[in-house]
């Protein structure tokens, strides 16, 4: 059953997924499938129920129906004692990087592994964050505080951090969200080249349209809790959807690579 999940190009499928708070419906039946190995932007405008979503996605919630199936097992009806496995597929880059201020970068970095393995010794957890920290090229900020960092080497810390647990699912909650536009566009690199460096599943929440054409694979859209489209890049540019017409003209983002 292992071998076959991890051959199967559908590594999150979510089934007819809903969601209310007392008598208003957030989420209406979602269904969309989530590509292993690829970046899967979920797209919408403030209200769309992005945040929601994401909260099911990770269970922080349990939804009302619908089925989250991770490598082919159901999350959705799991209690809090199964889905403590489950929660360390998932690696999370917090909006705004949401960095611990009082904490230099080693120990922001170290902070899960301390929490989740806590029978590491010193220098096993001090050997994992430094290659994490290598591999996102910010090795030589270890000791900083967070006050000292650029708004592009946060990033490439709160990545360090959530790729230190080794999850095959890294999830980005709005990236580029108060970046300048050459900041954006470094954190849409970095977004593809650790997805390529240690093979995760990418999930980008945003509204960022010039982002999602720039590192986006497969593009969901979500409208008022409802799935609109959800294609490959090219395919959704191209869509006739009229609310995937109506965000690509107010965007006014010009599509690098897109033949015409």
């Amino acid at each position: 059953m292992a071998d076959a999940s991890e051959q199967d190009p559908i590594h999150v499928r979510i089934v007819d997924l809903k969601k209310s708070y007392g008598k208003v419906q957030i989420l209406k039946g979602l269904t969309f499938d989530m590509r292993r190995g690829l970046t899967n932007v979920i797209l919408g405008a403030s209200g769309s129920g992005k945040t929601v979503f994401l909260r099911q996605l990770i269970r922080l919630e349990k939804p009302d129906s619908g089925q989250i199936i991770l490598d082919g097992v159901d999350i959705a009806p799991m209690n809090e004692l199964e889905l403590g496995e489950v929660r360390k597929k998932f690696g999370m880059v917090f909006q705004m990087s949401a960095l611990f201020d009082s904490m230099d970068v080693f120990d922001n970095v170290a902070f899960p592994l301390r929490e989740h393995m806590k029978k590491l010794s010193r220098g096993e957890v001090k050997s994992k964050v430094e290659e994490a920290l290598e591999a996102l090229g910010v090795a030589h900020a270890i000791h900083r505080l967070p006050s000292e960092l650029s708004g592009g080497m946060k990033k490439r810390v709160a990545v360090a951090r959530a790729i230190v647990m080794q999850p095959a699912i890294l999830i980005y909650d709005e990236p580029t969200t108060g970046l300048d536009p050459i900041t954006s566009r470094t954190v849409d690199d970095l977004i593809e080249s650790t997805r390529e460096r240690f093979g995760v599943t990418s999930v980008v929440i945003s509204h960022d349209m010039e982002s999602v054409f720039r590192m986006g694979h497969h593009v969901t859209l979500l409208y008022k809790g409802q799935i609109e489209a959800s294609l490959p890049r090219d395919e959704f540019a191209r869509s006739d959807n009229e609310h995937v017409r109506e965000i690509l003209q107010a965007s006014g983002v010009n599509i690098p690579g897109l033949a015409q």
